[in-house]
């Protein structure tokens, strides 16, 4: 890159700064503006900043990754987004990329090479997901579609949920104030539709398609 970029960095970790740092020390095409533990201080800070990417993590207890990243975007949508976490839950990089507008998410166990490659990257107006969050990405559109094939209404995830805690058509009718014979009702049309044959069958459905 013939001029310099300029990143933030947003991490309630501290050490995790650090290491970030460390991994892009001497690197001539880049240049870190701003560092800090609190996504609130950053969003002080952005009407000032001088800054063209921005490195975010997803799991902070003061602002979450997702809100953060909307509000950078309400406020400076040019700056570029890539967000850094310990794991890729396909949903939450989909919602990102949604809702954000997010240019990269990669995990925080890649090396000084990647890293930088995936800078360069999105700098150039590229973007960049790990490989690992690519296909957790895939696993969670095809479990959308699924579910969108299956057509499970909002009553029988609800019931879904119940049946998961055990509780008997009896016990589910009187959570849900109706009759027995509509709970009994609507397992045979959940069965169905998830192709399951069994409770057992039916909770290992309702977690890999995140249902409960």
């Amino acid at each position: 890159m013939s001029t310099k970029l300029n990143l933030a960095i947003v991490d309630d970790h501290q050490i995790v700064i650090d290491g970030l740092l460390s991994l892009l020390e001497g690197h001539s095409g880049l240049q870190v503006c701003f560092t800090t533990t609190s996504p609130k201080e950053l969003l002080q800070k952005l009407p000032s900043l001088d800054i063209q990417l921005l490195l975010t993590d997803v799991m902070m207890p003061e602002l979450n990754g997702v809100e953060l990243a909307k509000k950078v975007k309400q406020l400076r949508p040019e700056i570029k987004i890539m967000t850094l976490s310990m794991n890729g839950e396909g949903d939450l990089v989909n919602t990102m990329i949604e809702e954000a507008d997010i240019s990269g998410y990669v995990l925080k166990n890649i090396g000084k090479k990647e890293l930088q490659l995936a800078i360069e990257k999105i700098a150039s107006g590229g973007i960049y997901f790990s490989e690992e969050v690519l296909h957790e990405m895939t696993k969670a559109s095809t479990r959308k579609k699924e579910n969108e094939a299956a057509h499970l209404t909002d009553r029988e995830i609800e019931i879904i949920k119940l049946i998961e805690k055990e509780l008997s058509n009896k016990d589910i009718a009187e959570t849900l104030f109706i009759s027995e014979r509509t709970v009994e009702t609507h397992r045979k049309n959940i069965f169905r539709k998830t192709q399951t044959s069994g409770v057992i069958g039916l909770i290992k459905y309702a977690y890999e398609h995140k249902l409960i």
